[in-house]
């Protein structure tokens, strides 16, 4: 046994989000790493504050008092490590959302390779891509030049050539970045990242150090024109971006030197644990995380250890719905509501979250439109998820790949009031197909647990094993072109005491199997008309299944699934699915 586990080593998890500062505290507890307790804070990284400190000493304060352990000193100060007397704690990380999305300009060689893999690692954090720069660019030296002075961003990102490969070309994109970077402010000067063909990586270093503000250098993300390989840059750029935050928070570093340097953003660290997961679950299947938080979206898709990461800023529950109207409708939006409301009605709570984005909905109305936003952010954010997974994980359906289980985080889901009312957001936005558990990430500690790794790496694995995931059901959602009304799945539950449930579910409706939490049982599915339960076409099957708070759900309403026409009868429906899942 390690010896940190013999000692009882405590650690303090601290996650920074757009709107709210969470504090989690871990410690042994007969001879294994549980979850002791969360304080939470509002974040104060706005006016009149503008200094997130403030708010981890509230959560701290919080969680102090929650846990009956004094964890601050008198002046407000963490104990670290902890006392002779037990007081304080031995270790924290940290984890940060908080901040205005990053301007980022991606360089590179070949628009369809070099640049590409650029805006691929640009798009597993809190960044958007402002410009672009390229061999094949047609406008001149100057004109480049001037696309870093007129987008001024905070971000480059420099790919192209394999290793062992030409490198003028590459020199003379780090000439044009290094002008372009002289001629903005010294205090607005841009942080760079290369990650191109390694033969020129002192070049860069020395070439940009004296004129960007951070100069950093990773492994190639395209070593080869087959390779790309954005794990290593990946892990520069979760500093990099921690460096960006301190500069426009310069609290962090106080932070920064309490969690010994361990502080990542959160989307880093919930896909750290996301490629753990996939292999802890051996399901033979990927493994997908969703958070739906106020800065962005974040879908960690891992295959066996293959890590699959973006981060959807512009569909984040806060600042962000100020332009979500850009990405969809508000008719798409209003589909999803079970109440007739006006348009106006749902556009102006898009703006009104936007400006208060800690604003929690206070009527019924309120919570169908946000729950509605919820759905239409999380079908864009899958749609744009499937289009950049590799060609292996794609099915031909254009659904998502099979997924065992399927983790969500973020207040909008796991607040609200009712575990139907959860799982519908789920079902809606995700449309998952065959057999899947999903599951809630009820206390938002995924990204805490990855960062936790880094400090202990047994943690993680004790705490998950110790129930820090709550599962919401087991769903078998049928893919079929039978006519609504159709029979199209016979299912037969077989509980471990004995007792036996049947039904036959009906092409458009939703079916709940009761399961308590923790009961074991074999589920038979027996498909209709050559429907496809996850099985293959037509294919029979048995699966051993477990209880969860609604137990077993079968969707039988299509993949992809089709909304009428009909406002009317579209709100009839919602409110019968509503009704099903008891929400």
């Amino acid at each position: 046994m390690p010896t940190s586990l013999v000692e009882g080593n405590s650690l303090l998890a601290v996650d920074i989000g757009a709107v709210n500062t969470r504090a989690a505290y871990f410690d042994v507890v007969e001879n294994g790493y549980r979850f002791i307790g969360m304080g939470q804070s509002p974040t104060t990284s706005g006016a009149a504050v503008r200094n997130v400190m403030i708010g981890v000493q509230l959560a701290l304060e919080n969680l102090q008092t929650l846990i009956g352990k004094p964890l601050m000193d008198d002046e407000g100060r963490l104990l670290i490590p902890s006392q002779p007397d037990g007081a304080g704690v031995d270790s924290m990380v940290t984890t940060l959302s908080v901040g205005p999305v990053i301007k980022t300009l991606i360089v590179g060689l070949l628009p369809d390779i070099s640049l590409k893999s650029a805006e691929s690692l640009a798009q597993t954090t809190y960044a958007r891509v402002v410009g672009s720069l390229s061999l094949n660019d047609r406008r001149d030296s100057d004109e480049q030049v001037d696309v870093i002075s007129r987008y001024s961003p905070e971000l480059i990102l420099v790919a192209g050539g394999v290793d062992g490969g030409a490198s003028h070309s590459v020199s003379k994109m780090l000439e044009i970045i290094g002008l372009g970077a002289y001629l903005l402010p010294e205090a607005k000067r841009p942080a760079v990242l290369y990650a191109g063909n390694q033969a020129l990586a002192q070049d860069a270093q020395a070439t940009l150090s004296s004129i960007a503000s951070i100069v950093q250098v990773s492994p190639n993300i395209r070593p080869s024109l087959e390779v790309e390989d954005l794990a290593p840059a990946q892990r520069e750029l979760a500093s990099m971006v921690v460096n960006i935050r301190q500069k426009q928070m310069p609290e962090l570093e106080e932070i920064r030197t309490l969690s010994g340097g361990m502080v990542m953003p959160s989307s880093y660290a919930q896909g750290r644990m996301v490629r753990f997961l996939s292999s802890y679950f051996r399901s033979g299947k990927g493994v997908l995380s969703i958070d739906v938080g106020a800065s962005a979206i974040s879908m960690g898709a891992s295959f066996s250890g293959d890590l699959h990461l973006n981060v959807f800023p512009q569909l984040g529950l806060g600042e962000a719905l100020a332009g979500l109207l850009k990405y969809t409708s508000v008719d798409e939006i209003a589909r999803w509501l079970p109440l007739d409301l006006p348009a106006d009605v749902v556009r102006n709570y898009l703006y009104q979250k936007s400006l208060y984005p800690a604003f929690i909905p206070a009527t019924v109305e309120e919570l169908a439109i946000e729950q509605a936003i919820v759905r239409q952010n999380l079908q864009l954010a899958a749609r744009w998820m499937l289009q950049r997974l590799p060609g292996r994980f794609r099915p031909r359906t254009g659904l998502l790949p099979a997924f065992e289980p399927i983790l969500a985080g973020g207040a909008a889901v796991t607040g609200a009031p009712t575990p139907g009312q959860k799982l519908l957001m789920l079902l809606d936005g995700l449309q998952p197909a065959g057999i899947a558990t999903l599951a809630l990430d009820q206390n938002n500690m995924l990204a805490m647990l990855g960062a936790s790794a880094e400090a202990n790496n047994i943690l993680p694995i004790q705490v998950i094993d110790s129930g820090a995931l709550a599962y919401l059901a087991t769903v078998i959602s049928p893919v079929s072109n039978a006519s609504y009304g159709t029979p199209i799945v016979r299912a037969k539950l077989m509980r471990d005491d004995g007792t036996e449930m049947t039904s036959e579910v009906k092409m458009g409706n939703l079916q709940v199997l009761p399961l308590e939490n923790g009961q074991n049982a074999r589920l038979q599915l027996r498909p209709l008309l050559r429907a496809d339960v996850g099985l293959g076409p037509g294919r029979a099957g048995e699966v051993e299944v477990i209880g969860s708070s609604l137990g077993i759900v079968i969707d039988a309403r299509g993949r992809p699934l089709r909304l009428p026409a009909e406002p009317a009868l579209r709100r009839e429906l919602a409110q019968k699915w509503l009704e099903t899942l008891g929400g």
